[in-house]
């Protein structure tokens, strides 16, 4: 969701601004927008478009002054006018916004939308290239009516739930419905990018017609499986024991040119020490099993710093939470010991990978197999 500030009636009624790092966003709303505040009576002289975008520093200084004369210059025949700086690419830390040509500008700028612009004229900006440290933006904070739009940062924990409601949303919107699985693997190869979200949803509801209903392999077959999405769905088949499966994807990353060790220390290794830490935490903790992922963090984060202080963290320190919850999801397929073993087959497996010439495929299917053959074991 964007982030809105109106500060006073005249921001409101005159100066707008649609910014931020989500592209898709910024160009949809801005021109939903600029859509609006071209009031009827304005009519084809009444709307003066000016490109941002520019080559250099002294172009985009040019835009700038352009945007300037537009406000200045009272509507053709009275009435009202909207000037639009289009898609600036002069409000971030670049080569083209640093010269003092372009800063003196923005200031030049700042200036005169701080003041009354003439009755009838309102102003748009959007941009999505944008330094939230320097004073132009400060200012139109101020004095715009300002819509952010941020691309989700998946480095960042808690990423996926804001993802999985951005896709239930639009998924609703389109009067699609995921299951569980399918939501958990269309998040992942989407990455919270609005853009793509919205293109493999439209292909989804082209592909689906007068049937509504997404499973995880009409998203298998629909959307691009990134090295990113292999490893994910390699990591739900171990969860879920389906051997075939977790074979097939095995062979997939060996053929795009994945490493064996890679493959064991990024997907199984990982998977199974996942499950081994969500079971102790379960069984610990007498934590329930969670209907999804989510459930499992916020119970993680109830518990005190000494019960979580283990666990596996993601590059700004936090738990790796969702990946715990997708185990604490299927770990009661297994058993303690299986997974204490799996750990051990894992470390042997890296050594026989780094100091034999065994067939390497054949050495990750001997993991897989002790892992998820089944022998009465909660299947």
């Amino acid at each position: 969701m964007p982030k809105t500030a109106a500060k006073t009636k005249k921001a409101r009624k005159q100066i707008f601004a649609v910014v931020g790092s989500d592209e898709s966003e910024v160009k949809r709303n801005a021109a939903a927008l600029a859509e609006q505040l071209a009031a009827p009576d304005m009519g084809d002289f009444g709307t003066e478009i000016i490109d941002g975008c520019a080559d250099n520093a002294d172009q985009a200084a040019s835009r700038i002054r352009s945007a300037m004369e537009a406000l200045q210059t009272l509507p053709f025949m009275g009435g009202s006018k909207l000037v639009w700086l289009k898609n600036a690419n002069c409000l971030g830390d670049s080569v083209i916004s640093r010269p003092a040509v372009v800063q003196t500008a923005l200031e030049d700028l700042c200036e005169l939308i701080s003041t009354d612009l003439a009755d009838g004229i309102t102003f748009l900006i959007s941009a999505t290239e944008v330094d939230k440290r320097r004073s132009f933006y400060k200012a139109l904070g101020k004095c715009a009516e300002l819509q952010v739009f941020d691309r989700l940062d998946s480095t960042r924990s808690g990423w996926e739930e804001e993802a999985t409601e951005m896709v239930r949303q639009r998924a609703s919107q389109r009067e699609l419905e995921f299951d569980d699985e399918a939501l958990e693997l269309f998040v992942l190869l989407t990455g919270g990018d609005t853009r793509q979200i919205d293109n493999e949803l439209e292909k989804i509801g082209l592909f689906l017609g007068s049937k509504r209903q997404v499973n995880a392999e009409v998203v298998r077959e629909l959307v691009p499986l990134s090295r990113a999405g292999v490893i994910f769905d390699l990591g739900n088949a171990l969860a879920r024991r389906e051997l075939e499966r977790a074979l097939i994807l095995i062979r997939r990353l060996l053929d795009q040119g994945e490493t064996a060790i890679g493959i064991l220390l990024v997907a199984i290794l990982p998977t199974v020490r996942n499950l081994l830490l969500a079971k102790d935490l379960m069984e610990r903790h007498r934590l329930s099993r969670p209907s999804v992922p989510f459930t499992f963090i916020s119970a993680l984060n109830r518990l005190p710093q000494s019960a979580t202080q283990h666990l596996p963290r993601k590059k700004d320190g936090t738990i790796n939470g969702y990946a715990l919850g997708i185990a604490a999801q299927h770990v009661h397929r297994f058993e303690t010991g299986r997974l204490v073993d799996s750990m051990e087959t894992c470390l042997q497996a890296n050594l026989r990978l780094v100091t034999t010439q065994l067939d390497h495929e054949l050495v990750l299917t001997e993991i897989v197999v002790k892992l998820l053959a089944e022998n009465g074991e909660n299947p």
